[in-house]
């Protein structure tokens, strides 16, 4: 059986989930976007926990608790940077859903919710990211029984709606 993917505007650090993804950089110590704003809405404590990690490569993923966040777990996962496409950025941008998956499911996770990772300062086109989101979702197996996509604005909504085969 597979997860049932849906789509949601807003803020991913106030969804009511088992586990969030962090769109994290290579140190999980924190940066802009939606990892700054997990940091800030999971306080100090995330920060040094993610101290003992030793950081994560790009692809991979990491988990620790949620501390002050409605998710009991954050997933941190290192998206590619965008240097247009022909530098192996699908697989790696594939292989973070991918690992974002399994760490969940370490923590018997049941419902994730995942940003759109790589599509801000690493400058991912949300259009390719999404297609790549979805079709890795699709084929991924996971005991997760939902997933949500988060998107911060209308464009990326819209391209996961696109990649979803759903009309807006």
């Amino acid at each position: 059986m597979s997860a049932h993917i849906e789509t949601v505007s807003g803020d991913i650090t106030k969804l009511d989930v088992d586990a969030i993804v962090n769109a994290a950089n290579s140190s999980l110590l924190g940066g802009g976007g939606v990892d700054g704003a997990i940091h800030r809405a999971a306080g100090p404590e995330l920060r040094e926990h993610c101290r003992t990690l030793g950081g994560c490569a790009v692809g991979d993923a990491k988990v620790t608790p949620g501390f002050r966040l409605r998710a009991r777990w954050v997933v941190h996962t290192v998206g590619p940077v965008w240097r247009g496409g022909d530098h192996g950025e699908p697989e790696l941008l594939a292989s973070c859903y991918r690992s974002s998956l399994a760490r969940a499911d370490e923590v018997g996770a049941k419902s994730i919710a995942f940003p759109a990772i790589s599509t801000g300062v690493y400058g991912y086109p949300p259009e390719a990211a999404a297609e790549v989101a979805v079709a890795t979702l699709r084929a991924t197996p996971t005991n997760a029984e939902q997933i949500v996509l988060v998107a911060f604005d209308d464009r990326t909504l819209a391209a996961y709606e696109s990649a979803l085969g759903r009309r807006r």
